[in-house]
């Protein structure tokens, strides 16, 4: 070994560092590890997401009866048979008031909500948690709870037991659409199985809001209660209600569940997807005039929800 020499002492050489290897296998490349976690993900969103949606499209102007692999080009045709269909047509129109109502209604029983657990000095993530729990129950589940159970037409129903008691006579919320005591159900289902999942939006809005605005507020003169939520919590929660207004008008368009089971086959109060449903997979199964439906479908989601979020001004920076 080599030595050096400083003021007569001999000491060992230094030895010189040595470079860092470079890492191999599944730590050494991010670019293979961002690949290998979330092939498995893109490879099923691919298959069952994009290449049904591009079918689909594809399969809008063609003649497909019976068949998924058409070969008779029609063009427009199909889309200009589903606007002539008066069901499919009508079922836009009724699930656009529907949806006129049923988002504000959420939107309000949800911000409610969300206020009375932010208020509460106890207990307050048991509240939470049930109100947060009908979220996790089925469509369908609670669809058969609603139509067996809570609306049943029988005198043992509980809402038809509760109104005996004051001599009202029993009601037929489902087999009758004159009058349409159905969307009772409906609405009173979707309530329960939704308005828990965008109170937790709100939850979580409300404690970001800093508390110092409240006490410039009150500094100022505010008074607590509706004078502070209109002109301090409402705008600090914007955002909040805007992307809630947006998911909430895409799944009034997209009802399925709680119809299909609560109305079964009748032919009145069809969301639009259960009339593509029959168009595509009943009698005739018509492809073809279902995917034309379903680009419809989207489309008017589409439009409804650019409207909106131009109008609520979603994606737009704070007014400075």
């Amino acid at each position: 070994m080599s030595t050096t020499t400083t003021r007569g002492v001999a000491r060992p050489a230094s030895a010189k560092a040595s470079p860092a290897r470079p890492r191999r296998g599944l730590r050494g490349s991010s670019t293979f590890n961002f690949w290998l976690f979330t092939s498995p993900f893109l490879i099923g969103l691919t298959v069952f997401v994009y290449v049904p949606i591009g079918w689909s499209l594809w399969l809008s102007f063609f003649e497909a009866r019976f068949t998924v692999t058409p070969s008779k080009f029609v063009g427009f045709d199909n889309y200009w048979q589903m606007l002539q269909d008066s069901k499919f047509t009508g079922s836009l129109v009724t699930f656009t008031v529907f949806a006129v109502f049923i988002v504000p209604a959420t939107w309000a029983l949800s911000l409610g909500l969300a206020l009375l657990v932010n208020r509460l000095r106890f207990m307050k993530a048991f509240f939470r948690s049930v109100f947060f729990l009908p979220t996790a129950c089925s469509y369908v589940a609670a669809a058969l709870i609603w139509k067996m159970s809570m609306f049943s037409g029988v005198r043992f129903g509980l809402m038809n037991t509760i109104l005996g008691w004051f001599g009202v006579e029993n009601i037929a919320w489902l087999a009758n659409p004159d009058p349409p005591w159905y969307w009772l159900v409906i609405v009173t289902l979707r309530l329960w199985l939704q308005a828990g999942f965008y109170m937790i939006l709100f939850l979580a809005a409300l404690q970001n809001i800093p508390p110092e605005l409240y006490e410039a507020a009150a500094i100022d003169g505010a008074k607590p209660g509706w004078q502070t939520f209109r002109h301090i919590t409402l705008p600090q929660l914007r955002a909040t209600s805007t992307a809630v207004i947006l998911l909430l008008v895409i799944a009034a368009y997209q009802a399925f569940d709680e119809f299909f089971n609560l109305l079964a086959k009748t032919t009145w109060g069809r969301p639009p997807l259960v009339e593509l449903y029959y168009t595509a997979l009943g009698e005739s199964q018509d492809y073809g005039e279902g995917s034309a439906g379903a680009v419809i479908l989207t489309l008017l989601i589409l439009v409804v929800t650019l409207a909106q979020g131009k109008f609520l001004g979603f994606g737009r920076g704070d007014d400075k």
